[in-house]
């Protein structure tokens, strides 16, 4: 459901701006189950959240698709009016959070920021309440969704398990009857933490998936109950039930943080992608 009155946006000028974060964001690594949305379905995407959570303090658990970036680049380039007011993203990729931090500082983005942080410790200090979360997680084929309801477990300690949060996770596809179990679960947990499903937008986006690439992802919006309340004071995630299979079949959760090898040529072909045949050689 939309908060208010939506723009009609430039298409043209919007994809262009979807382009500019592309460009900027890391590889994806698949080890690590990360696996980037489609960039029609980015623009999309981005101007969904961008209404759903305006003038809201808003709270990444995760974003290798960049939305974070997309959402606060279309609000400061005005191709929309609306937007949340403030932006954190928390990321175990220290390659994500330093694209977020040169792209924002590139383009003197203010209220977006990015802090190093893996789901699995204790959230961080010093961070005021949140308003809403947002998580794209590992979708959970092999653990029935556990892995999801860590990033969201993570995301209501948030918000003190007061306000809305957006999972982005498989949708419901014939012949994958995991799709259908993560669903139920991510529901029942969310449930068990005092959360109901507000909305439903079912098959909407696609990804460069080579192995699947007619599977779909939906987004499922919860909403805290009346009176719901919680601490953000949490511990570490150790329970092997939970950790089992986290990244898929076999991968268990073994690396805590991504470092980034510094380079000085971001945006640009590294030397090791490419090698140059002369003239002179061919001959």
């Amino acid at each position: 459901m939309s908060n208010g009155d939506r723009d009609q946006i430039d298409l043209r000028e919007a994809i262009n701006a979807i382009s500019d974060v592309i460009q900027n964001r890391p590889r994806p690594l698949r080890r690590f189950d990360q696996i980037y949305m489609k960039a029609a379905d980015m623009v999309l995407q981005s101007e969904f959240v961008a209404d759903w959570s305006r003038d809201r303090r808003l709270v990444f658990v995760g974003d290798g698709d960049s939305i974070s970036v997309c959402v606060a680049y279309l609000k400061h380039r005005g191709i929309l009016t609306y937007g949340p007011s403030e932006i954190v993203v928390l990321d175990f990729d220290e390659r994500i959070v330093s694209s977020i931090e040169r792209f924002a500082a590139g383009e003197e983005i203010t209220n977006l920021t990015a802090r190093l942080y893996n789901c699995l410790d204790p959230i961080p200090e010093g961070l005021a309440k949140f308003d809403y979360f947002y998580s794209n997680p590992p979708w959970g084929a092999s653990n029935g969704g556990q892995s999801v309801n860590v990033f969201a477990q993570r995301g209501m300690e948030l918000l003190e398990f007061d306000g809305s949060g957006l999972l982005v996770i498989a949708d419901r596809q014939e012949g994958m009857a995991w799709t259908e179990e993560v669903l139920s679960n991510v529901q029942r947990f969310a449930a068990e933490s005092g959360f109901y499903v507000s909305q439903f937008i079912p098959r909407l986006h696609s990804y460069h998936l080579d192995d699947n690439p007619e599977l779909r992802s939906c987004n499922l919006v919860i909403q805290s109950q009346p009176g719901n309340c919680g601490t953000k004071e949490t511990s570490r995630i150790v329970d092997p039930a939970r950790l089992a299979n986290f990244y898929g079949d076999g991968m268990e959760p073994t690396v805590r943080y991504v470092r980034e090898r510094k380079r000085v040529d971001y945006g640009r072909a590294h030397d090791d992608e490419y090698m140059l045949e002369n003239l002179e050689d061919s001959k």
